[in-house]
């Protein structure tokens, strides 16, 4: 900031003398008029205001301090008690204790029954393997030579000394068929007579 700024004054070329800032004529016209001022000022902004020998502050006086009056001490007081109806929680409890017993009651009844039906089904399994195994044997029987040739010949059948062949490709007949030779038991030829 500019010296002739911070004066007031606008001629051109006159400085401040630079004694702290102040000349003599203004030092003298501002203690007059502002020093009534600065103790309106201070007081408005809530300063203290201290005695003044010239330049120098002196002690200020001490004044005696008057005590506030006795207020009742103040202390936060403790919520009011809360009081919630107990009916509806019991009642809640109780519901969710009979339930659960109930859902556990029915699932160890589902267990035990689905358990009496897996043992049985195990027991029909094992008898529908020990029918495998027979019918497995029957089969295996029936296919040995020995019973094929003796099943054959109750069913009627005669052995054939010299067969045919049918060769597939062509069609065409390997060897000369013939009629094969022999009585028939007369087992195989039901309903011939009538």
């Amino acid at each position: 900031m500019n010296v002739e700024k911070r004066d007031g004054r606008g001629a051109v070329g006159q400085r401040a003398p630079r004694s702290g800032g102040r000349t003599t004529a203004r030092t003298m016209r501002d203690t007059a008029t502002t020093a009534a001022d600065r103790r309106e000022g201070t007081r408005a902004r809530g300063a203290r205001e201290y005695p003044t020998e010239g330049s120098a502050a002196l002690r200020p006086a001490e004044r005696p301090r008057v005590a506030p009056p006795a207020a009742p001490r103040l202390r936060v007081a403790p919520p009011p008690p809360i009081r919630v109806p107990r009916a509806p929680f019991v009642g809640l409890i109780l519901v969710l204790v009979v339930g659960g017993v109930l859902g556990i009651l029915a699932v160890n009844t589902k267990i035990n029954e689905n358990a009496f039906r897996l043992e049985k089904l195990q027991q029909q399994q094992a008898k529908l393997d020990v029918d495998e195994q027979e019918l497995k044997k029957e089969i295996a029987e029936q296919k040995a030579p020995g019973n094929l040739t003796a099943n054959a010949r109750k069913l009627g059948l005669v052995e054939s000394a010299d067969p045919a062949y049918i060769r597939l490709p062509d069609g065409r007949t390997i060897g000369v068929p013939h009629p094969a030779e022999g009585a028939p038991t007369g087992v195989g030829q039901q309903g011939n007579g009538g």
